[in-house]
């Protein structure tokens, strides 16, 4: 059993027990006791990682961890609406739409070279 290193569910470099497709079906009990342990435990075959096998809570985790971007888009742009549907933006947008292009470029420019945060 050697280590081999991935990133877990918090992006975090961690070594993972590695077992051969032959030790795994050997001792499954050891896989699974050391999954359960650790996390994680990968089997290769040919000396190539072919799987992972989690633990419950590394894989409730995983499953967990791909709703929190959602929800945070989600807010981000409930947000953002929030903000382009108040009046002042609504005159500004509008007012982009009546604007000639000349002036448009002119705008463009100066934003352009203009120093921001």
């Amino acid at each position: 059993m050697t280590a081999l290193t991935l990133r877990n569910h918090r992006g975090e470099q961690v070594e993972v027990p590695e077992f051969s497709a032959t030790e795994a079906k050997n001792s499954f009990g050891l896989v699974l006791d050391t999954a359960s342990s650790q996390g994680m435990v990968a089997i290769t075959k040919r000396d190539r990682p072919t799987a992972i096998v989690l633990s419950m809570d590394a894989y409730q985790a995983l499953l967990d961890g791909q709703h929190q971007p959602l929800d945070s888009l989600t807010q981000e742009f409930d947000h953002l609406l929030q903000r382009m549907q108040a009046s002042a933006s609504r005159d500004a947008l509008m007012d982009a739409f009546d604007a000639p292009p000349d002036e448009l470029g002119q705008a463009a420019v100066a934003y352009a070279t203009s120093t921001r945060p």
